[in-house]
């Protein structure tokens, strides 16, 4: 009895009962379309929450007397705990339905990693300004003066990018992270050699890692310029406007170029919670006030990473807008007014290797409208400070056929740079 308890089915048995109603036997059993491996795209139902329910006139039975957990007995809920004190490290967040920062009016934020998606174009229209192509005329009256250039100018910067690219770092290819900051530092270290020459230079600071926060409205759009900035050269006296009176009211006629459909405040962050102030990222009372020039290096590794030159020039025009929107608004009031004493602010960016120059007069602080005195923007693109460092010299046969260092090396890029620095001291 034993051996017929144990004893298989026959496989004609579990074919017949699984053969289709035409009576055409498939050569096996017959499965759903999950037993045979397709998975479905349902997600398992969660397990239930191991809580108390709160039932009317019932008292939950749970673990809290235990101090242990026990299977059959309800979770306890216990009240948050108060510390007393509030600790920084590990501040508590606010509900967002009761943050006290909380508006109605949505604003839209720039900050250190937005990309303007239509770059120079959505800047201008941003800022309400005016673009030029070039520096402007002083600016390059002063870069070809022999009287404001270093001694062996040329062998010195070259020696200022050979210690960025190949001596500072003990790796065989430097990355770009590590020999762009440099670069930058050692070019405005070369700019004040000439601080015998011209006294005046030091009446000027440099500051990194400052915090900057400014608003404005255009067109019904509440903007917000915040958050940490580039390397800014502070001076106790401002640049003189680079515009004459005439020039500037005769910006009234341009008409600002639009990029529709597509918005104007896109790829700008948009928030509910925010702080309306106007900080400049220094104290009242500072002996440096007058921002001069803004310094930003692109220093990313990934090219995903990394800002296109286009988007760069668009950071270089929001943020010298924002420090001069910032100055004349502690100079001059919240009031929007057409400025008597334009506000000039200079900046330059760089990869490393393509320098982006900028010069930026802030004419007016009305900006709702399109109509109106506009501010102007004098822009320099895609300078090479030269077209490609070799690290590692090429060696054929025993024999260095390309030696390591500069390939060709373009000495006017470090007259301007030199020049932006120079411009209002010399």
């Amino acid at each position: 009895m034993a051996a017929a308890l144990c004893a298989r089915p026959a496989v004609g048995t579990l074919r017949a009962k699984a053969a289709p109603r035409g009576g055409l036997d498939p050569g096996g059993p017959r499965r759903s379309a999950y037993e045979w491996g397709v998975r479905s795209t349902r997600k398992r139902e969660p397990p239930p929450l191991d809580r108390v329910y709160e039932i009317p006139g019932v008292e939950p039975v749970t673990w809290a007397g235990l101090q242990h957990r026990q299977p059959g007995l309800a979770r306890p809920v216990f009240p948050p705990w108060e510390r007393g004190w509030e600790d920084p490290r590990r501040p508590r967040p606010v509900p967002r339905d009761t943050h006290p920062l909380r508006r109605e009016e949505p604003c839209y934020m720039m900050h250190q990693r937005s990309r303007l998606l239509e770059g120079v174009k959505q800047a201008l229209w941003l800022t309400k300004s005016k673009l030029i192509e070039g520096l402007p005329e002083r600016v390059l009256r002063l870069a070809e003066e022999a009287a404001s250039q270093i001694e062996n100018q040329d062998e010195q910067v070259q020696n200022a990018i050979y210690h960025a690219r190949l001596w500072h770092s003990t790796e065989d290819i430097p990355k770009r992270e590590t020999y762009c900051p440099v670069i930058m530092d050692n070019l405005i270290q070369l700019c004040k050699t000439k601080i015998p020459q011209y006294p005046s230079l030091t009446r000027r600071i440099q500051a990194r890692d400052y915090t900057l926060s400014t608003s404005w409205r255009r067109e019904s759009i509440f903007l917000q310029i915040r958050g940490l900035n580039g390397t800014r050269l502070s001076a106790k006296d401002p640049l003189l406007p680079i515009a004459s009176q005439e020039e500037v009211h005769a910006t009234d006629n341009h008409v600002l170029e639009t990029f529709y459909p597509i918005a104007p405040t896109i790829n700008l962050h948009e928030c509910d919670i925010y702080d309306v102030r106007e900080d400049s990222g220094f104290h009242e009372g500072y002996p440096y006030p007058h921002p001069h020039t803004v310094y930003f290096t692109e220093a990313a590794n990934r090219r995903r990473a990394r800002f296109r030159p286009e988007q760069l020039r668009a950071k270089m025009i929001m943020f010298a807008f924002g420090n001069a929107l910032a100055q004349a608004r502690a100079m001059y009031g919240e009031e929007p007014r057409v400025l008597e004493q334009p506000l000039v602010v200079q900046s330059v960016g760089t990869d490393g290797r393509v320098f982006q120059f900028m010069v930026f007069q802030l004419n007016t602080t009305d900006l709702d409208s399109n109509e109106g005195v506009k501010n102007l923007v004098w822009m320099d693109s895609d300078q090479l400070l030269y077209q490609h460092f070799r690290c590692l010299p090429v060696i054929k046969k025993k024999v260095v056929v390309e030696p390591a260092g500069i390939i060709d090396y373009q000495p006017r890029t470090f007259r301007k740079f030199l020049a932006m620095y120079l411009h209002g001291a010399a």
